[in-house]
């Protein structure tokens, strides 16, 4: 009688356990997520969790910069294609509207969410680097068009950029309270009413 062949096991997919582990992040928060949240959602015990991305800390930051490249890109890339800087802000607060909400994924952004009432200092302050880092990116924006008398002299930019990342956390907080893609866009088109009028041209 012949002896019956064991299975080859099930290889273990790093990029879709990590994914699991992103969304998981993405919705609790760092804080509320522990590592039984995290080896039920994976289907693994803890020794294969912790030899596959090290401690929590080290998955998170592992799920941040995936978060990063495959679902919050949209702003950056607006400001690299766009010709001003109100159209890459116009852009980047109707997509927001759309990335915030869409179906099958948690609700809002990450960077702005995951690191609520955490007490760990190191992921909090990455993730406010990482906020504070997209804000620099507008000033940085709108600082070139009023150097090319695009915007009047007398914006601020700081403030401005400010406004715009503090728009994006509410369209954030918002989407995750339930609100409507049509309201973050109606949102999204009131937020662009402040945008400075364009300077005027020289004649």
């Amino acid at each position: 009688m012949a002896t019956p062949t064991r299975g080859r096991p099930r290889k273990f997919d790093r990029d879709a356990a990590l994914d699991k582990a992103l969304r998981l992040f993405w919705q609790q928060g760092y804080e509320a997520t522990s590592i039984s949240d995290l080896t039920t959602a994976l289907g693994i015990g803890a020794p294969s969790l912790y030899a596959a991305f090290g401690d929590k800390q080290t998955m998170f930051n592992e799920s941040i910069a995936v978060y990063g490249a495959n679902y919050a890109g949209f702003a950056e890339r607006a400001l690299a294609e766009e010709p001003t800087a109100r159209a890459a802000v116009a852009r980047t607060l109707r997509e927001a509207a759309v990335e915030y909400t869409k179906p099958g994924q948690p609700g809002g952004c990450m960077v702005i969410s995951a690191g609520l009432n955490t007490t760990n200092t190191e992921v909090a302050a990455a993730l406010e680097h990482m906020r504070t880092a997209n804000v620099h990116a507008f000033a940085e924006r709108i600082r070139t068009d009023i150097d090319a008398g695009l915007l009047p002299a007398d914006t601020d930019a700081a403030v401005l950029a400010r406004y715009i990342g503090t728009v994006m956390q509410g369209m954030s907080q918002g989407a995750r309270d339930g609100a409507s893609r049509r309201e973050l866009r109606q949102v999204a088109e009131l937020a662009l009413r402040a945008w400075p009028e364009d300077a005027p041209v020289d004649r």
